[in-house]
């Protein structure tokens, strides 16, 4: 069965594996998850991740973090749906959790985080937000 939301479908699986405080979590391979768990990994949220192969296709295995046993990442959600495509600028890209979290911004320059899109100063489709 074809997924109409390969990105969400890893932030669930990411969810999912931490709420049941498992080491680590796989998932289908792609270019775009895996500059988005750069991203995560460049911010602290994950440990890394890695290439294995799933099956006949490549899929990508995430190793969750924890702090004193609570999980690094505690909430983390889709923002841009295949069905509603969310934009913004670099001038209005929203901050979570008063700068304590981050966004996901797909940009020109790549996936960035909110504070390195604000510092390159390009805008772009916002993909997820972590705290």
């Amino acid at each position: 069965m074809a997924l109409t939301d390969p990105l969400g479908d890893m932030l669930t699986r990411i969810r999912n594996g931490q709420r049941a405080k498992k080491d680590s979590v796989l998932t289908p391979g792609s270019k775009l998850r895996a500059r988005v768990l750069d991203v995560l990994q460049r911010e602290g949220y994950i440990r890394g991740y890695s290439e294995e192969q799933m099956g006949p296709a490549a899929g990508i295995r995430i190793e969750l973090k924890y702090f004193e046993g609570q999980p690094a990442i505690k909430h983390v959600a889709r923002v841009s749906k295949p069905g509603r495509r969310v934009y913004s600028g670099s001038t209005e890209l929203p901050r979570v959790m008063n700068g304590l979290g981050i966004t996901i911004v797909s940009t020109p320059r790549g996936v960035l985080s909110d504070a390195e899109a604000r510092e390159q100063n390009v805008g772009g489709e916002v993909l997820a937000e972590v705290f």
